[in-house]
């Protein structure tokens, strides 16, 4: 395993004028203002960061790495960091590895970290033992409801993947349903936590939501071929195949449903993890024609404060990943850790911040933070551990990927796990 730091600036850098000030506010972002300590050099505050830069996920970790990692910079560089302090960022590459991804647990606890981050549902999964049991505060960026019920020390930054099911099955009964009787559903989902949090919530809800639940077959990230499994799925007749996973084998189904000839004809709709630019390179637009996705974010080029500057630094520093919203919301994440810390800072000082401290003065005060627009707002409920609780439904439109709804509140599931 690689051992990197990232260090966001060359030197110190703070909030001179009224201008910069009003830039941040204007782009509602956090408002971190300077401190020079009596000309001394301010404390740095460190978070540490588990990225799937590569393994089976890279397609879906390196944007998101990207994307965050920009904004650390961003906050840094001209913001000057939070009230003068530095975020010293440690980050690892997990591989998509969950042993990996528990030392990593570890070793940014020994090094000093306030919270830490990880992009997946599954790396989180990997990483929630040790960090619950050492009250060590953490973010999934995309998450699974086990992560949050019973709520502990992980928190879900947007909706989780039983939301996104939850939101679609309702839509589509209000919307596209225009049968007799209940709609038949299978599940084609990811052997991991990313399925398991849509099939939670489908066998949670489907029997009083009026859907007849078929069947749920399985699959792996490394998976060739699923025509095995849709030979099964095809045998049932179903109105809709819900797919829960990534872009790589989201498409090979897909892909593998159109040559059985499934699709068109079936409706076809994705969890956030799957619902991505890359899906669309992956498999062909004319593929993906059609297909329904729930995403928790604004698609880019939407008019919302913060995408000006997350346009500017996305273009500069990895333009490879513009139009790929998985960065969205990893930059969103950055918003929310300076704001956490911005918090923490504020309630108990920076000399008296320890991930406890910030867990309780921090996370727990967050109260309708506005990450610019990018996504709903983020609040801390007692006994709801996700953060913000928006989605939208998205459908792959002439090769884009397009919003057909608002925002769609998620209610809180009533998992009993």
């Amino acid at each position: 395993m690689s051992k990197k730091t990232y260090s966001a600036i060359s030197r110190r850098k703070f909030l001179v004028g009224a201008g910069t000030l009003y830039a941040a506010l204007a782009l509602g972002l956090p408002v971190l203002s300077s401190g020079c300590n009596g000309g001394s050099e301010a404390t740095k505050v460190k978070v540490g960061f588990s990225i799937c830069y590569s393994g089976a996920a890279a397609e879906k970790g390196r944007p998101m790495g990207d994307g965050k990692l920009d904004c650390m910079k961003y906050i840094n560089e001209e913001l000057g960091g939070v009230s003068g302090h530095e975020i010293d960022v440690i980050w690892r590459d997990n591989n998509y590895n969950q042993t990996m991804a528990t030392n990593i647990v570890t070793e940014l606890m020994d090094a000093g970290c306030l919270l830490f981050t990880t992009n997946s549902s599954a790396m989180m999964t990997a990483s929630a033992t040790t960090a619950n049991r050492d009250s060590f505060p953490g973010i999934a960026v995309f998450s699974s409801p086990t992560l949050t019920n019973p709520p502990q020390h992980i928190y879900a930054q947007m909706p989780d993947y039983g939301d996104d099911w939850a939101a679609f099955a309702n839509y589509y009964l209000e919307n596209l349903w225009q049968g007799t009787g209940k709609p038949k559903m299978a599940l084609h989902l990811l052997n991991n936590s990313t399925g398991a949090g849509a099939r939670s919530a489908a066998e949670l809800l489907a029997e009083d939501m009026n859907i007849d639940l078929v069947t749920i077959e399985e699959h792996t990230t490394e998976t060739l071929s699923e025509i095995e499994s849709l030979n099964r799925i095809k045998a049932l007749e179903p109105d809709v195949l819900y797919i829960s996973s990534t872009p790589q084998p989201t498409s090979i189904i897909i892909k593998d449903a159109v040559d059985l000839g499934m699709y068109p004809g079936i409706t076809i709709a994705l969890g956030h993890a799957g619902i991505t630019d890359q899906l669309v390179e992956l498999a062909g637009a004319s593929v993906v024609e059609g297909v329904y996705g729930v995403y928790p974010t604004v698609k880019w080029g939407d008019e919302v404060p913060a995408m000006a500057k997350m346009t500017e630094y996305c273009q500069a520093e990895h333009p490879e990943d513009y139009g790929n919203m998985d960065y969205i919301t990893c930059w969103a994440e950055g918003l929310i850790v300076a704001e956490i810390l911005r918090l923490a800072i504020e309630n108990v000082g920076v000399d008296n911040l320890t991930p406890q401290a910030v867990e309780e003065q921090g996370f727990k005060k967050l109260n309708n933070f506005d990450v610019g627009g990018l996504h709903g707002p983020v609040t801390y409920t007692e006994g709801d551990n996700r953060l913000s609780k928006s989605v939208r439904v998205f459908q792959v439109q002439s090769g884009e990927i397009k919003p057909i709804t608002g925002w769609i509140e998620a209610p809180q599931i009533p998992y009993n796990f």
